[in-house]
Parts: structure tokens; sequence; C-alpha cells
């Protein structure tokens, strides 16, 4: 059984939401359990555990570390390694790049490559809100409940939107070289202001983020087009040349291109014949 799917949030949500996303694999008891290798993306993520938690791997000597219930993600920077149970079911909730300060007001750049449990934010609010969607089998239905909680911090959150927030959007929807100091001209702030302000709200730096951007961009171009070489996809995507596509490869993953395209056909979609998530 698979369910994956991308659900756009109520029009009032978007400013803070970019998508939820509904995952659910479930697997008999004689199949192998996958991991998948899960590339940096410029993301951060409330996300709801409904069955089985996961487990997440930084690297091959470190330990495995267990994802809360309910749990923040910062925004990563490397590839990491997400083992799933046989019921997994997860409500993901996608945030704009400056979301999750808006709504905590924690430093995003103290949540970069890590998680922390948001009941330690949120408590029993967001407790209560877990049992009641872990309670449904709709997976709309748990969308609308979480989209409820979410209104609510919403409400209580006394930090508008800056032209940083709205710098760091675009950037998710550039293909092009982005420089920095018109991105500051366009936050009304000076290069080094705007350094400071962005790397507070989203966790990275504004070239480190644009530079993820892109290269998850690169990788769900080739799942959706696996014909196309690497040197067209870095071309089409902006990059100088191929060279600093394997670059950023390497940096982010720490595998060549190809390596990566091995390592993440172990993926648990992979198993239902489903492309990448």
């Amino acid at each position: 059984m698979v369910i994956l799917k991308d659900v756009l949030p109520s029009l009032h949500l978007q400013e803070y939401v970019r998508k939820h996303q509904i995952i659910r694999f479930k697997f008999g008891a004689n199949e192998v359990l996958p991991f998948k290798a899960y590339v940096p993306r410029p993301e951060q993520c409330l996300v709801f555990y409904l069955r089985d938690l996961q487990n997440v791997g930084y690297s091959n000597d470190a330990p495995l570390q267990k994802h809360p219930q309910c749990t923040l993600n910062g925004q990563h920077t490397l590839l990491t390694n997400r083992y799933i149970g046989r019921d997994f079911w997860a409500l993901q909730i996608v945030l704009q790049p400056t979301a999750l300060f808006r709504l905590t007001g924690l430093p995003s750049s103290e949540l970069t490559n890590t998680f922390i449990d948001a009941e330690a934010i949120w408590g029993s609010d967001i407790r209560s809100v877990h049992e009641e969607i872990s309670n449904l089998d709709d997976p709309f239905g748990a969308i609308l409940l979480a989209e409820r909680f979410l209104e609510k911090l919403i409400k209580k959150s006394k930090r508008p939107l800056l032209g940083v927030d709205k710098v760091a959007q675009v950037v998710l929807s550039q293909n092009k070289t982005l420089f920095m100091d018109t991105l500051a001209d366009d936050a009304c702030l000076s290069v080094r202001q705007f350094h400071r302000v962005f790397t507070e709200r989203v966790g990275v730096s504004p070239k480190t983020f644009d530079r993820i951007t892109r290269f998850e961009k690169a990788v769900k171009f080739k799942n959706a087009q696996p014909h196309k070489d690497w040197l067209t996809i870095a071309l089409e995507l902006g990059y100088y040349d191929y060279q600093h596509l394997v670059r950023d490869f390497k940096e982010f993953t720490h595998l060549t291109p190809n390596g990566f395209l091995i390592a993440e056909g172990k993926a648990p979609e992979r198993a239902f014949g489903v492309a990448e998530v």
C-alpha cells in the first residue's frame, strides 16, 4: 500500500505553508523495509507521525535518532538516511522558508541539520491535535485539523511578513543565477543586514539556500525525465557547467550524481514503482 500526495494549503494559510504532503507506506510482515536517502531540500517542516515513527541517520557512524510523534525539522544541508516502520503514515506540513521563525521566534540557525519535539514548543495543544488526527482514517480530515491548529498559531504570532521573507519565497521559484546585492535591495536591506536576517529566519545563508533550491530541482528533474543527461539538466537549471552540479552533489550528499541515483533507488516508494517524493 502506498499513498503519496501533495495538497495545497487553504488560501489564507499560504503565507505560512507551501504544501501538505500525505505519505503512507504499508509493508507486509515478510517484506524487507527499505530506507530513503533524503537529500537536502529547501524546506522546514512540521510532521505528524500517525502510525510508526521514523528513525534518522545523519552519518554512517552515528547512531540512529528517533523522531518524536510531532517533529519540527529545520533546514538541512546534508544527506540523511530515513528508516520507517511497517505501517508508516505521516502528514508533513512543508512551511514557507521563514514561517518556522515567525511562528516560534526560534532563530532557524539553531535548527539547521537537526529536529526538535514540537511539544517542547506547543505542549499539550499539539499533543491533543496529534491524538485527534491519529484517530482518523481520512487524510483530508487530518489536514483540516492540522490547518485549524496552524490558524491558532498564526493568530498568536506577532512577527509580520518582512521583505526578506518575500525574497526567500522568490528564491524557491528561480531557475537563474541570483545576485545577493539585488536580493538585498529587494528586501530593503544592506547586503550585510540581508545575510544576517536571512540566516536567522531561514537557517542558512542566502547563497546556500539558493544552491539547495537549485540542487533539489536537479534531483527532481532527473527523476521526472531520467533520459536527460546531467549536463543538460545542469544547464537548464542555471548551473555554469556540469562540474558545478557535481560539486553540489559531493557537498550535499558525499556522492556523485550517479552514485546518489543508486542510493535513492532503494527508497520506499521505489518498492511500489513510484517516483521520488
